[in-house]
């Protein structure tokens, strides 16, 4: 376990962060479901921002009519390092936007994937025993340090992205939530509450 993981592990609390470009489509979406499917947990924390945020705004209507989930006193804020530096898990909505972060902050490196990517990893981790602990925040912390481990295992591409869905049509957005929810409840099965 590297030392990051192992303070993670150690740590009352396990951070997520979730990113995409403006916070208020797909990224507060990401956050709502996956903060709704942990809401046993109450050792992890999850929260959003973007890239070029438009701080202060709210979810983009569309996307929340789109969410299985109520999002209620949204407000979306920008990604700096400091925010970056203090989650445990950064997951964005595109490999773009992983290599920018990482580009931001060279050191979250090994913590930082797409959704849909870690989605695919920490399935691989747990299919072969390899996400342990009696907690979410432990499983969490555990599936954060193999997934790097398994990314030989699978191909990366362009299924690893979730298009914007901003400015489509209502298509769109259902598109987007949809591929955010497959990806969170993946994610939530191999490591949410027992």
């Amino acid at each position: 376990m590297t030392g990051a993981a192992a303070a993670a592990a150690e740590s009352p609390s396990f951070a997520v962060l979730l990113v995409c470009t403006a916070n208020i489509c797909r990224s507060p979406a990401a956050e709502a479901l996956l903060r709704a499917e942990l809401a046993a947990a109450d050792d992890v924390e999850v929260a959003s921002a973007g890239l070029t945020a438009r701080v202060g705004s709210a979810i983009a209507p569309e996307m929340a009519n789109a969410l299985a989930v109520p999002v209620t006193g949204f407000q979306a804020r920008q990604v700096t390092s400091e925010v970056v530096g203090g989650a445990d898990l950064v997951l964005t909505m595109t490999r773009e936007q992983r290599a920018a972060l990482v580009a931001l902050v060279p050191a979250a490196v090994r913590r930082t994937f797409t959704l849909k990517e870690f989605a695919a990893l920490v399935a691989l981790a747990a299919g072969r025993a390899r996400v342990s602990g009696a907690s979410t925040r432990q499983r969490l912390s555990s599936a954060t340090a193999e997934a790097p481990r398994f990314r030989s295992a699978r191909v990366a591409g362009a299924e690893d992205d979730i298009a914007d869905p901003y400015g489509g049509r209502p298509a769109d957005y259902s598109r987007a939530a949809g591929e955010i929810e497959q990806a969170v409840a993946a994610l939530v099965s191999a490591v949410g509450p027992s």
